[in-house]
């Protein structure tokens, strides 16, 4: 029995590390293969049974890893992101949220024939869009910063707040038939949202100030965040039955725009825990699902969802930006995006056990409807928003700004001399003293590994459109390199060879990329340069000074990097790069300072 248990949760590690490549592998969001992954292993095939497999566990281990993924969703929530758009994001949570909930009820009502019940709770639930699915689509569609901001706010702001509006219909369902139902039900909403903003608060204030005044050992920043959010969580829910989703984003929030909290040494703790949880979960819930129910639902299902997708999404938008600064593309992409996550799926899976058992009819169709939505709006959204947003308009361009891998000293003077020429430039580096050197010399930065999966959904790559990479690590290199041009594309991705290149030895691109800056350059050497005090200058070539006469004149002093057109257009000196600047192109190139021997020797020979 053990050992059959085993099995099936290392098959789950499994499958989902294959479906998580292989949704990276397509661009499209990893929920779509997981969703499929747990019905084709579940009800499809019966291999895997996740209320036999967990027992009394399965919901709790669910409920405590949809708080951690809220709170590292909350932690990259900063109020300078929303500035101008604060009364936008409001009326999203707010205003918006009754509108879609008003609607999704009503569709549910007349089209499904649910009790009124149980279509206020499904409404409930469809109010989340979710921060596991909408992040990556937002890498992928490359929006402008307004749309992003506002989509990646109210994914993890509504999340918390679905789950507490369903705790709000399902106490009023439970108490309607003892009586005094909304006296009962006004008293738990106060009870949920004075419990989950007071402990969220009270424990996001006690452990920023723990990792401010190094009250902890910064070996046990992980375990301590890790303990105070699930302390949270259990707290706030021991107060007030379904409040921690609630108090986690609070503490998540107050965090991050607490001033003097390594927030991101935070983020960096949670990046492979939160894409295990992520892809146990789906696979575990999706493997319960009910394919008789399903049938049993037919075509009602795929109404309702259109409903959602062309009625109440446009409309919750229309109300929402009214007197905004957003232009009508930018509503329009906003109406489009809003598929559903795994708060719905959780929550809803919860809740309709629990009726179910209390006897309410309808209550186990809510299940396989609430998956038809989530799969629905994923599918359709991940293979349109792109085109849609192109279309409009309102993606961010990417050709021009640079992801540079390494944040050192050589990799700082480069973003420096390219930001100076207009160029978007963002670096990213594991070395946290490399990052807050990089950001106090202005520059834009990700402290983190760029190929993890936290990467994957926070680093923000608007702008950029090639990728550079500038480490002393060759693996690194070429994975990066490897990662990135499958969003950039191969003639895209740069690296720089770590070591000189052995005599007798062929050059060769292989799949990393191109070499940048010829064959003679290498990591080592430059670096040693740059230490050495050799700068980064620009030269404009002009039809006096030509390309040719500079190299004449600089000789082995200067090794060309890039060079750029009055538009800010970028070319990369490369290996297999025959670009030769014209008059209009400045030069970009290391240069090392002159010798002092080299300097002296007019005097001498003055002198003489």
């Amino acid at each position: 029995m053990t050992e059959h248990i085993i099995e099936l949760l290392a098959g789950v590690a499994v499958l989902g590390g294959a479906c998580q490549w292989l949704a990276w592998q397509m661009r499209l969001p990893a929920i779509l293969f997981l969703l499929l992954a747990g019905i084709f292993v579940g009800p499809v095939a019966g291999w895997l049974d996740p209320d036999a497999l967990l027992g009394d566990l399965l919901f709790p281990f669910v409920s405590l890893a949809v708080s951690v993924i809220l709170f590292e969703g909350s932690l990259t929530l900063k109020f300078a992101e929303i500035r101008g758009l604060e009364k936008v994001v409001r009326r999203f949570v707010t205003t918006g949220m009754l509108t879609t909930w008003f609607i999704t009820t009503l569709a549910t009502r007349w089209l499904a024939d649910f009790s009124w019940g149980m279509s206020m709770l499904f409404g409930a639930m469809m109010v989340v869009t979710g921060p596991t699915v909408i992040v990556p689509m937002l890498r992928t569609v490359r929006p402008t910063a307004k749309v992003a901001s506002i989509l990646r706010w109210e994914g993890i702001i509504i999340d918390p707040i679905g789950a507490l509006l369903a705790v709000l219909v399902y106490e009023f369902l439970i108490s309607s038939g003892q009586g005094a139902a909304w006296v009962d039900t006004l008293q738990t909403f106060l009870k949920l949202i004075l419990s989950g903003a007071l402990v969220g608060i009270a424990i996001g204030y006690l452990l920023g100030e723990a990792l401010r005044r190094d009250w902890l050992p910064h070996y046990l920043f992980n375990v301590a965040t890790m303990a105070a959010v699930m302390g949270a969580f259990a707290l706030s829910n021991a107060l007030a039955m379904e409040s921690g989703l609630l108090a986690v984003t609070v503490m998540g929030i107050y965090l991050a725009n607490r001033k003097g909290v390594p927030v991101d040494e935070i983020l960096a703790f949670k990046e492979s825990l939160s894409l295990l949880l992520i892809t146990a979960l789906f696979i575990l819930l999706a493997a319960r699902l009910d394919l008789g129910l399903l049938r049993e639902l037919g075509w009602v299902s795929v109404q309702i969802f259109l409903v959602l997708q062309f009625v109440a999404r446009p409309l919750k938008v229309l109300l929402t930006t009214r007197g905004s600064s957003l232009t009508w593309r930018e509503r329009a992409l906003l109406g489009w995006i809003a598929p559903r996550g795994i708060v719905a799926a959780a929550v809803m899976a919860l809740f309709s056990l629990q009726l179910t058992q209390k006897g309410f009819a309808d209550a186990e169709m809510l299940v396989p409807l609430t998956f038809v939505i989530i799969i629905g709006t994923v599918v359709l959204q991940s293979l349109t928003a792109g085109p849609l947003a192109r279309l409009l308009k309102v993606a961010e361009p990417g050709s021009g700004g640079f992801l540079i891998v390494g944040a050192n000293p050589l990799a700082r003077a480069i973003a420096k001399a390219l930001v100076q020429q207009d160029v978007s430039v963002r670096l990213t580096d594991t070395l946290w003293d490399n990052v807050s050197r990089a950001r106090m010399a202005g520059l834009k930065t990700y402290y983190g590994n760029p190929l993890s999966e936290h990467a994957e959904v926070y680093l923000d790559t608007a702008g950029l459109g090639r990728v550079l990479a500038l480490t002393a690590d060759e693996h690194l290199n070429e994975l990066a390199c490897t990662r990135f041009k499958a969003y950039f594309g191969p003639k895209r991705a740069f690296a720089l060879r770590v070591s000189p290149l052995e005599k007798g030895r062929k050059t060769v691109s292989s799949g990393r990329g191109q070499w940048a800056f010829g064959d003679t350059a290498n990591f080592v050497d430059l670096s040693r340069r740059v230490a050495r005090g050799a700068e980064i200058r620009q030269t404009n070539i002009s039809e006096a000074f030509t390309f040719e006469q500079f190299v004449d004149k600089y000789g082995e002093r200067a090794t060309p990097l890039f060079a750029v057109d009055q538009k800010s257009r970028v070319e990369v000196f490369t290996t297999d790069n025959t670009f030769v600047p014209k008059a209009g192109w400045v030069v970009l190139a290391l240069v090392d300072p002159e010798r002092e021997d080299a300097r002296r020797a007019p005097a001498k020979a003055v002198s003489r």
